[in-house]
């Protein structure tokens, strides 16, 4: 931008030299030397805009947490300090538009008032900015900032954490953790890598520290941390893993039989959290160097909110939820069934009058082979052709009204009122300290939007769910029978114990597949053609022909672990029990080497340490 809007200021210049309406007499010469200033006082705005941005980045970024002894001030208005190319356009205006009056007129007269004010606001504006490099306005430096987080995980005393590092797409993954992490006995803490991840965190009252730096991360060791969760892998997992005073878990985002979920990585942490004896199996048959000791069952205690098997729909339609699952990086045909069976599926769903079609994909379907993008376009194409040809009984005006009333109250509570010019630092101040009981106060709220939601549209009207929300445990309470790949969502959707059926396009015949996969024993498998759909669908509206009851009883618990005692109390136990380990090793540490740091003690403020520890952070 700034090229191009210095261009259009010599063309104009030139031009207005060539019709001999300006030259380059004394008494019009000083026109160009205040272009020349406008042009000087633009650049040297930008160089401050890089200090300001410079000073207003610390080491880390928080939320959930009272940084206010930081400095954290307002951040400066972005057309100064981040959109350089606008400023100058905006500011280039009375330029553009006195030239062209003095064009028009040849009176310089003009370009001279334009150019002058053009110099004042960029002049005004550098001073203005310059202003957040007073003392003032000033944060902590770095060597403070460090010392204040050294005070505050002294005075914090965290005990367990979720450590998280990922691109945009897969927050999800640790979004599911929070209500598990929040439950736990102990100090709770998450732990991120990037800067952006701060704000893709869902509700929350857990602290958040995001540390980009392994040096800066290195100091957690010296904290009362002793267990740390990890929901996924990541290539900077492996510098949180150098910490040796941390005891590490593997809890993984989802189980299924895809080899991705026995990840040779697994091996590197201290344990491997698995849901049921299904997995533990899967392990060692996997063979990949995670010893069996280490496989601790916990279930899943996310699976809560999802609502046991209530029978046979009866009298109405029978809802059926096709969520397939990417096409992965391994390029296997198995991955997902989008583009070789999708298509056929939803052709005979949308065939039989009496069902309702719920179709949710992958977020992530398309972005690694195009063909899977092109077939969930089409599927998505047909299911709205559907519609266009069903008719029938409509919601009164109060279901569309009580979801208005639902998503604003909703988006009251999710969404931050940050200025468009905040930067994290201003956010950081205003997501300081967390209002009590938010998170649950946002449970309720999307409970209650997710109700009238279901309610907004006619029972006979397929849907087509691509937006976070409703999430995938209230599509399962919705469906009467789920259509899926090998993924994780058959087994989080079998703790329903409702019907269910798993296309198979990897090439196996059903004997193989099933003997491959045991999360599809108890589930009516479907060929490529789509071949099994009605018999699937005779299954769920008749209780006589479901053959596959007992099984799936079995199954979920053979998946999942037994209901008793429930799985949050299974996964606390976990954690304390590791966080035991971790104080066993610090002992036999501190006796073997007596000199090795251990946590830092939390300081008296009457003290004369506790004292300068906080000054440091001033």
């Amino acid at each position: 931008m700034t090229t191009r809007q210095l261009l259009r200021d010599i063309l104009m210049v030139v031009g207005l030299l060539r019709a001999e309406i300006l030259d380059l007499r004394p008494g019009q010469a000083p026109i160009l030397i205040a272009l020349l200033l406008f042009y000087g006082t633009h650049f040297v705005c930008q160089a401050v805009a890089v200090l300001v941005r410079r000073t207003r980045s610390l080491p880390f970024v928080t939320r959930n947490i009272d940084a206010s002894a930081l400095r954290l001030s307002d951040a400066p208005p972005r057309i100064l300090s981040r959109q350089t190319g606008r400023r100058l356009l905006r500011f280039s205006v009375p330029t553009t538009t006195g030239m062209m009056l003095t064009a028009i007129t040849t009176d310089a007269y003009w370009g001279g008032i334009g150019l002058a004010v053009s110099l004042a606001l960029s002049a005004g504006g550098t001073l203005y900015l310059g202003t957040w490099l007073l003392p003032k306005k000033r944060v902590a430096g770095e060597k403070q900032a460090l010392a204040w987080l050294d005070n505050w995980l002294t005075e914090y005393q965290p005990t367990v954490g979720m450590y998280f590092s990922g691109g945009s797409s897969s927050a999800y993954q640790a979004n599911m953790w929070l209500s598990t992490l929040a439950a736990l006995d102990g100090n709770p803490i998450i732990v991120l890598r990037e800067r952006f991840m701060v704000q893709k965190i869902e509700a929350t009252d857990v602290p958040i520290v995001c540390i980009p730096k392994v040096a800066n991360l290195m100091r957690l060791e010296h904290s009362t941390l002793k267990v740390l969760l990890h929901p996924a892998n990541s290539g900077k997992t492996s510098q949180i893993l150098r910490i040796p005073s941390i005891k590490h878990a593997f809890t993984n985002h989802g189980e299924s039989d895809k080899l991705s979920s026995c990840n040779p990585y697994a091996k590197a942490y201290d344990e491997v959290w698995v849901a049921g004896p299904a997995a533990r199996d899967r392990y060692q048959l996997a063979d990949i160097g995670v010893e069996d000791k280490d496989v601790i069952e916990v279930g899943r205690p996310q699976l809560a909110p999802i609502q046991p098997y209530a029978g046979a729909p009866a009298d109405r339609m029978t809802t059926v939820l096709y969520a397939p699952t990417w096409e992965g990086w391994d390029g296997n045909p198995g991955n997902t069934s989008v583009i070789l069976a999708g298509e056929n599926i939803v052709r005979e769903l949308l065939a039989d009058e009496n069902v309702q079609l719920l179709y949710k994909p992958h977020p992530m379907t398309g972005s690694v082979d195009p063909r899977a993008g092109a077939a969930n376009t089409r599927i998505q194409t047909m299911i709205t052709e559907a519609n266009t040809r069903r008719s029938g009984a409509q919601p009164g005006p109060e279901a569309a009204a009580e979801l208005a009333r639902r998503t604003e109250e909703l988006n009251a509570l999710t969404t931050s009122a940050f200025r468009k010019s905040a930067d994290e630092l201003e956010r950081m101040r205003l997501q300081g300290t967390p209002q009590e009981g938010r998170a649950a106060a946002v449970d309720a709220a999307v409970t209650a939007w997710e109700a009238a939601y279901w309610n907004s549209f006619p029972e006979w009207e397929h849907r087509i769910i691509t937006t976070a929300r409703p999430g995938i445990f209230s599509c399962f309470n919705q469906a009467d029978v789920l259509i899926s790949d090998v993924s994780s969502v058959v087994s989080d959707y079998l703790s329903s114990e409702k019907p269910y059926a798993v296309a198979n396009t990897s090439g196996m015949t059903e004997d193989d597949f099933r003997a491959n996969f045991p999360t599809v024993r108890a589930a009516t498998i479907l060929t490529p053609e789509a071949d099994g759909v009605a018999g699937l669908l005779g299954a769920v509206r008749d209780p006589g022909q479901d053959t596959l009851a007992a099984e799936r009883a079995e199954l979920k618990e053979h998946l999942l672990g037994p209901s008793d005692p429930p799985s949050s109390v299974r996964f606390n136990q976990a954690a304390l029990d590791l966080a035991a380990k971790a104080d066993e090793r610090r002992v036999r540490m501190e006796n073997r080497l007596p000199g090795i740091p251990g946590p830092r003690p939390r300081p008296d403020k009457n003290s004369t340490e506790g004292t300068a520890i906080a000054s440091a952070s001033m």
